[in-house]
């Protein structure tokens, strides 16, 4: 068992990482304000997931792997940069309007679709299995099992971004008369396939 104290240390450790924009805040923000708060759960539960994936491949080993091969680690950074790329590229389409009214039928609004994007935006991202390979490690006791500090870490990880993720939420929320007019929804989008883009682009060239 993680004794409180390393916790409590990791949290700290972990919360400017947590705070800085990326993926699942940008998935966030794009689908509460086009489909409504209730589109925030699949958002938060896939990155959640995504969190408990890295941390058991870093009980597996095969985050260490990656982290450890150069063209491995390449690998993976170059599949994470495209498919966020690929979203910013799929969300300035739909925010034209020739695109939105020819492609508005097949736009992915279903909770299991934003459930994938935000799990796969999290597993891509190989800065996110560093931290189960760097950062985490700091705050294990070699006298206690390895496996379930890691998991508890998790946990607290997948808490801590849960809670950062449901104050955006309530954020959104009160703004959503703004929100809901067509064109801040179309501005916001192309704000979105911005941020994407460059998510992708950073990806790649770190």
């Amino acid at each position: 068992m993680v004794h409180p104290y390393a916790v409590l240390g990791f949290l700290a450790a972990v919360l400017p990482l947590v705070a800085t924009p990326g993926a699942s805040l940008v998935l966030l923000v794009q689908h509460v304000t086009d489909s409504g708060r209730r589109q925030a759960l699949p958002v938060i539960l896939g990155t959640a997931t995504g969190l408990y994936i890295h941390a058991t491949l870093a009980i597996a080993g095969l985050s260490a792997l990656v982290m450890h091969s150069s063209q491995a680690f390449t690998a993976v950074k170059f599949i994470g940069a495209a498919y966020l790329i690929g979203l910013g590229i799929w969300t300035w389409r739909s925010a034209t309007p020739s695109a939105r009214a020819s492609t508005h039928r097949h736009l992915p609004k279903q909770s299991g679709s934003v459930y994938a994007q935000a799990m796969l935006a999290n597993v891509l991202n190989p800065k996110a299995a560093s931290i189960y390979l760097t950062l985490v490690p700091q705050f294990i006791a070699p006298d206690h099992s390895f496996d379930g500090q890691i998991l508890t870490l998790a946990t607290a990880h997948a808490l801590l971004m849960t809670l950062w993720l449901l104050a955006w939420t309530v954020l959104i929320r009160r703004a959503s008369h703004t929100l809901r007019k067509p064109r801040f929804k179309r501005t916001a989008a192309k704000i979105t396939s911005v941020v994407f883009l460059a998510l992708g682009i950073r990806t790649a060239a770190t």
